[in-house]
């Protein structure tokens, strides 16, 4: 065998290693890149896995609902001797139902009047003024409530609202601090008469029983 066959032979085998050589190469890297690729999709549904699990976590947070206390629905009548009613008042420890009308000094003569305060059964002092007249549906018998008797007021928006009453007293008809409303967001009610001499004011506290 002369130097150029030796020298072609070399060629050949070194140009088989080589090709030997790459093909490892490209196999390891193939491989790899599988690997990786296999791994980044198990990472992806593992990720993709917790985020759907935390979602549905957060769903189901959402659909946790706290109900408000839905009140007592009743329906009050809207009219009253021609005039528009506020609220229908219930004290039964003395037997009286009377609708609550508009404050004016004609209509204290016929029922009992909304004569301060908010809407009926909202947050504030609902104020309720009427005559000390024996009329069925007058305030006569108020000076015979007690503390921890029950006043119950009904209206068509909010339903009805037990009250216990909390405080009784008699102040002079100059006196209007129990028209305040500074009731820390608590519902309450206040019921004014004048004393039988019509000299004083008793006044009657009550505040919303909460369930």
């Amino acid at each position: 065998m002369n130097r150029k066959e030796r020298r072609k032979k070399k060629k050949k085998i070194v140009l088989s290693f080589v090709l030997i050589v790459m093909f490892i190469v490209s196999s390891f890297y193939i491989t790899l890149k599988l690997y990786e690729q296999n791994s980044f999709q198990d990472e992806k549904y593992e990720v993709k896995k917790l985020y759907l699990e935390e979602d549905n976590n957060e769903n189901e947070i959402e659909e946790v609902v706290i109900e408000k206390y839905q009140y007592p629905k009743e329906y009050v009548e809207e009219t009253y001797k021609g005039y528009n009613v506020i609220a229908k008042l219930e004290i039964p420890q003395i037997e009286l139902e009377t609708y609550v009308i508009k404050f004016s000094e004609e209509t204290l003569n016929i029922s009992v009047t909304k004569f301060w305060g908010p809407n009926p059964n909202e947050s504030g002092n609902f104020c309720i003024a009427g005559h000390n007249f024996k009329n069925k549906n007058m305030f006569h018998n108020l000076k015979k409530l007690e503390i921890g008797d029950k006043i119950f007021l009904k209206d068509n928006n909010i339903g009805t609202v037990e009250y216990e009453i909390y405080n009784k007293y008699i102040v002079d008809p100059e006196n209007v601090s129990c028209l305040s409303q500074d009731t820390n967001g608590s519902k309450e009610v206040t019921l004014i008469t004048c004393t039988s001499n019509s000299k004083k004011r008793i006044i009657i506290k009550a505040r919303e029983v909460l369930k």
